[in-house]
């Protein structure tokens, strides 16, 4: 069940993207789909989101939203590029105006030294603006409460994006 501030605040972000006909596409890895998941359990959100990416897997991240496969190899899939580069994918292979990419390592294994449990690289592309980044280090928190978590930065994100 949704917390109802995250409830209300993705109505009031969809509320705010409809008043000025934008819509948004999601590229989720480690959250699952649970940011579109949040704001499709809202009616009339569909004047909103034009479509979600759940990329998990590296493949998936390749063929759908096109993260260049050397990317992943250079970076990892959890890194500032990848997330870069997967809400611009998101951007383009849909009709949105704003895309965030999440991508991230939400335990309780895969993390390492250099990238920990907790580890979550978001990136948000706006059509005519430069993608924005941002890196959160959550710590071992559980994994349902690190992509929680991501998911209250990901509005964080699109809320700025629609200001």
């Amino acid at each position: 069940m949704t917390p109802p501030e995250m409830e209300n605040r993705a109505t009031a972000l969809l509320a705010a993207y409809k008043e000025k006909g934008l819509k948004i596409a999601t590229a989720e890895s480690c959250t699952g789909g649970l940011v579109a998941a949040l704001l499709t359990e809202i009616s009339g959100s569909s004047a909103v989101v034009e479509r979600g990416f759940v990329t998990y897997s590296n493949e998936a991240k390749t063929e759908l939203i096109g993260v260049p496969v050397d990317l992943i190899a250079a970076h990892g899939a959890v890194s500032e590029p990848v997330a870069r580069a997967m809400a611009e994918g998101a951007l383009v292979h849909s009709r949105a105006d704003v895309a965030v990419g999440i991508t991230g390592v939400a335990g309780p294994t895969g993390g390492t030294a250099t990238k920990p449990v907790g580890l979550v690289h978001f990136g948000l592309a706006r059509k005519g603006a430069a993608t924005i980044h941002l890196e959160r280090r959550y710590g071992d928190l559980g994994r349902a409460n690190i992509r929680w978590r991501a998911v209250e930065d990901a509005l964080s994100l699109l809320e700025l994006a629609v200001r």
